[in-house]
């Protein structure tokens, strides 16, 4: 059984202080595809794949069956166009394995003259937050290194003596060997170099803050949670710019974060009623997102289907891909799947065969 580690938020400033001062950085990619975001035109076809949470190996083989990867794991996809939902991050083991396969990809498919586009989910934006509560401990694995004992002393050695500094200042007691075992009890090995990767000028945090919350292609627009009106009427850039305004914030308050659009509850990144409203109760409401936004369809991630299968909802105007591809203890019986668009087909992909679905219904005049 995965368990999610909480690492308490009053050890993150002190360790970031400790990063900042240590800390190398690394470049990134900058986003690829020379069209706009939100006016994107393609005549090949189109995958979408949902929410993955560190399942590597389930997500290269759904790829592998929609003939997007070699065996290899290479970009054999041609000039398709892959979209990744986002939540990438948490939960399973194997999320940096995910990371690094996708911006390979994006390098891949560009070459071939083809487009992969991973957008944000929420739990991108809580790992760049600093919000660890579904972080697994593999993940935190995944960054140790033969030098990771070594850094998280000199870490530790900094924060230590401004804790000690704090308690002679407002005379009080320090207990030194408590305040080292709860330390050292709460920043496993690796957990020091995955902030420093997720900081804004990290490896992997430049790379995921400049990924984009929302894309539109051929007028059918992909986003993890949903868009109710209200955010809907932002437009696709201005949602975009507001995601990106706040990811660009460093270590902000937690004042600051409940004003966020990319934590509320009816942002972009975390809305589920696309997803749960009832159908057809709820259709009108979906048909005004929707014409809004000046989307024919949405297609969304964040919130897995019932049946563990895609399902298209409001006489298939949203799509919902998140078929709890990561399995196991957090998504029983759940499966990798792929939502392929060939014009106004759409197909159902899963690891043992294609499903046909309902054809896009036209654009909501």
């Amino acid at each position: 059984m995965i368990r999610a580690r909480r690492i308490p938020r009053l050890l993150v400033l002190p360790i970031l202080v400790g990063i900042a001062v240590l800390a190398g950085t690394a470049g990134a990619a900058a986003q690829p595809g020379g069209a706009a975001p939100c006016d994107i035109r393609t005549s090949e076809r189109i995958v979408a794949v949902g929410d993955i949470h560190g399942a590597y190996d389930r997500f290269v083989a759904i790829l592998r069956t929609a003939g997007l990867l070699d065996n290899r794991a290479r970009w054999a996809g041609g000039r398709a166009v892959l979209v990744q939902t986002g939540d990438v991050l948490d939960r399973g083991a194997d999320s940096r394995r995910v990371l690094d396969l996708l911006r390979r990809l994006e390098r891949e498919a560009a070459g071939a003259g083809g487009r992969v586009y991973a957008l944000l989910g929420n739990h991108e934006v809580m790992r760049m937050i600093s919000d660890w509560r579904y972080v697994s401990p593999d993940e935190i694995a995944a960054f140790r290194t033969s030098g990771s004992t070594e850094l998280r002393e000199r870490v530790y050695g900094m924060i230590a003596a401004d804790a000690a500094t704090r308690a002679r200042a407002d005379e009080r007691a320090h207990d030194e060997a408590a305040f080292r075992e709860r330390f050292m009890s709460n920043v496993p090995l690796g957990l020091i170099e995955m902030q420093q990767a997720f900081a804004p000028s990290g490896d992997y945090g430049k790379w995921l803050r400049e990924r984009y919350a929302l894309v539109r292609i051929n007028g059918i627009a992909f986003v993890h949670g949903g868009l109710d009106a209200t955010t809907a009427a932002l437009g696709c850039e201005g949602i975009n710019q507001a995601v990106r305004r706040d990811v660009a914030l460093t270590q902000p308050a937690p004042e600051q974060i409940a004003q966020m659009l990319s934590t509320s509850e009816t942002g972009p990144l975390w809305y589920r009623g696309l997803a749960t409203e009832p159908d057809p109760a709820f259709a009108p409401q979906a048909a005004t997102v929707l014409r809004t936004l000046g989307a024919r369809a949405i297609v969304i991630g964040h919130t897995v289907t019932n049946g563990l299968r895609i399902t298209p909802r409001f006489d298939g105007r949203v799509v919902q891909i998140d078929t709890g591809m990561l399995g196991g203890t957090w998504y029983p019986g759940g499966v990798a799947s792929a939502l392929e668009i060939r014009g106004d087909a759409l197909t159902a992909i899963y690891e043992k065969g294609r499903e046909a679905l309902p054809a896009l219904a036209p654009a909501i005049p």
